[in-house]
């Protein structure tokens, strides 16, 4: 089976969970800007959490199925349609093969992710299927194009058998429907939170205590904005500056993804999936796991307030959306046995 690229959206980018364990060799690890949403796609179509699936950014591609395909959209808000039917988000959704869906904008959010049931199956490149777009790395070393194509396993039809007997349908009297959606859903709200109100908490880095008194109010407190020129390198904020104490001379050292940099000009660098290794600027702060999807789904001049907290709470929280995603996961394995 493979998907056929009509058209590309902004930055359609093929992620998986991303290739962890090759920092010391100057490879990042790259994968899906909101980790969440990838592994919210892949439970709803039967996949592993970590398969790969696609992330779109801020405006969608335009997709050919050259054959029937289970799928399923997370993350931000996207218009999506398949011929002239809307493509619900955030459940199981049957694609019937020669269909075309297009994507449009994203009325909230930033990145949403379309996974197809048996994964894209493209070689892996250290161990992983994604794009660093950067660094040039990845079976696609690059954002999708017009008329490329991705290889997939067929669609599984031991799920969701009830949408496989709507489509199989004779539809002698009417037209036989392009798509078919479960009744059933994840609820988005509880996952999915675009709201720039909503603080995104950090822990203070390293050299936070090097900031002047000023500087560290403003940084857990103050408002930034996503800056225009922000990527999957990193986020760049705009807003107050900061300030240093006294001048630092620092080496190279390890950096990741949720590390605050300062660079010199004294505005916040937020590092994200496609960041550096290592890293000279000093380290004033760090995002915790569980906010990066949240960060992720800012768009460009949308508000960000950093709220302090400590690693204990950070590790809290991480076990608790753990948790909360296992308990999701047996709902969703249930579901689809039965739908």
């Amino acid at each position: 089976m493979n998907i056929r690229v009509l058209a590309p959206g902004l930055l359609t980018t093929v992620q998986d969970g991303g290739r962890p364990g090759h920092a010391a060799s100057g490879v990042g690890r790259a994968g899906a800007m909101d980790p969440v949403a990838l592994r919210i796609a892949n439970l709803l179509v039967g996949n592993a959490e970590d398969a790969a699936a696609l992330e779109i950014t801020l405006r969608g591609p335009r997709l050919r199925f050259d054959d029937d395909a289970l799928v399923a959209i997370t993350g931000a808000e996207i218009d999506a349609v398949c011929g002239e039917q809307p493509l619900p988000a955030w459940r199981p959704v049957l694609v019937r093969a020669g269909s075309d869906i297009a994507f449009g904008g994203m009325p909230r959010g930033a990145r949403a992710c379309l996974a197809i049931a048996g994964g894209i199956t493209l070689p892996l490149v250290l161990g992983s299927r994604s794009t660093d777009v950067n660094a040039g790395i990845g079976p696609f070393p690059r954002p999708l194009a017009a008329n490329d194509a991705l290889p997939c396993a067929p669609a599984p039809r031991n799920l969701c058998g009830g949408l496989w007997r709507v489509l199989d349908a004779p539809g002698r009297k009417t037209r036989r429907p392009k798509i078919a959606a479960t009744s059933w859903s994840v609820d988005p709200e509880n996952w999915f939170d675009y709201a720039s109100e909503r603080p995104i908490r950090a822990i203070a880095g390293t050299h936070f205590e090097m900031l002047d008194v000023d500087s560290r109010r403003r940084l857990f407190g103050a408002d930034f904005r996503i800056g225009i020129d922000s990527n999957r390198v990193g986020c760049r904020l705009e807003g107050p500056a900061l300030a240093l104490r006294t001048k630092l001379e620092l080496i190279s050292t390890g950096v990741a993804n949720g590390t605050v940099q300062l660079p010199p000009a004294g505005t916040p660098i937020v590092l994200a999936a496609e960041g550096p290794t290592t890293g000279g600027y000093p380290r004033v702060a760090h995002v915790i796991a569980v906010d990066h999807g949240h960060l992720a789904q800012r768009r460009p001049g949308d508000v960000v307030r950093f709220a302090q907290t400590d690693l204990e709470d950070a590790q809290m929280r991480y076990i608790e959306r753990e948790r909360a995603l296992a308990r999701l996961a047996m709902y969703v394995r249930e579901r689809l046995r039965h739908s």
